[in-house]
């Protein structure tokens, strides 16, 4: 199932929530308006939207408590883009330039702010303090993790079991909100638990395949990027390595993340001893393992097009080229 596919199983409920979510970034002064106005022409594949709304449909009957939660996930999702390209220094997002770029890191802060004012504006405007509540946790969870990432950058004895801490405070934490949120925006409260821990684990998956990019994938992107060994985050596929290989093999790789990682030779001998070592192999079978933990977290709902639809989109996050 291709992503067209899945997509139009939701197009009309999609195309109506941009019109929505485009009314919720509106505002009076028109420097904001500008920056919001090239956010919004510059939006990605809208998965969490997407993963929210089938989720949904798969559950019950969409309805305008959908939108709202599906407006206040993309309001802050997008805050937390325009604040991660601040801390990061990054200038480019998506191949286009990051606000920041543009306007400064005065002008993204500020603009991050307003969509999170507008995240808490939404939710007492409706009275919807349950929303609010898993949105509000979402927050602490990335923030978390990014201070967690942020403190253990430096050290190279991250285990596994800190790694997925990480990774799930950071990157799932978010999408185990979208598909919490869903579930209640269509009053299936028996099942927000339930949907929570299968965005959770889609997450984790959706993390790993991050890393595995940085390897290279043998048919689909080509060369390796390396840009984890050069920027020193220790993720997954070298984690394995480091605790599986022989002494000289750390050694070196450790030497080479620590003391080389801006030179390109070097860092594509980490990039080669990673993947001979096992730990792209390994992190594509740990992939897979939570990839097929999620599913069985939706096998006993009933079968029907959404259903299928959601499956096709948790396969498409683990098979995607980019």
């Amino acid at each position: 199932m291709d992503i067209k596919e899945i997509y139009s199983c939701i197009s009309a409920e999609m195309q109506y929530f941009d019109e929505v979510f485009v009314r919720n970034m509106q505002s009076n002064v028109k420097m904001l308006d500008k920056v919001t106005q090239y956010i919004v022409k510059r939006k990605g594949k809208q998965m969490r939207p997407m993963f929210l709304f089938l989720t949904a449909k798969m559950l019950g009957e969409i309805n305008d408590r959908t939108y709202q939660a599906a407006s206040m996930i993309e309001l802050l999702h997008t805050a937390t883009l325009v604040h991660d390209d601040v801390v990061d220094d990054a200038n480019e997002r998506r191949g286009f330039y990051s606000v920041n770029a543009l306007w400064k890191n005065k002008i993204a802060v500020l603009v991050g702010d307003f969509f999170l004012s507008k995240v808490l504006l939404l939710s007492i405007e409706n009275n919807q303090t349950r929303f609010l509540g898993i949105t509000a946790r979402a927050v602490k969870e990335m923030s978390e993790g990014e201070l967690l990432q942020v403190e253990k950058a430096r050290r190279m004895d991250i285990s596994e079991e800190l790694y997925f801490e990480v990774i799930r405070k950071k990157t799932a934490s978010l999408i185990e909100s979208v598909c919490e949120i869903a579930a209640v925006s269509v009053d299936r409260e028996d099942q927000a638990d339930n949907m929570r821990k299968f965005g959770e684990l889609v997450g984790l998956a959706f993390q790993i395949k991050d890393d595995i990019f940085d390897y290279g994938l043998p048919d689909d992107v080509g060369k390796p990027t390396g840009l984890d060994i050069r920027e020193r985050k220790v993720t997954l596929p070298l984690i394995y390595v480091l605790e599986n290989s022989s002494r000289e093999i750390r050694n070196e790789l450790i030497n080479i993340v620590k003391n080389h990682n801006e030179d390109k030779e070097k860092v594509r001998r980490a990039v080669q001893l990673v993947t001979q070592e096992g730990g792209v192999e390994y992190a594509y079978r740990k992939m897979n393992e939570l990839k097929q933990q999620a599913l069985d977290c939706i096998s006993d709902i009933p079968e029907s097009k959404a259903k299928e639809a959601l499956i096709g989109l948790v396969n498409y996050t683990i098979e995607r080229t980019r």
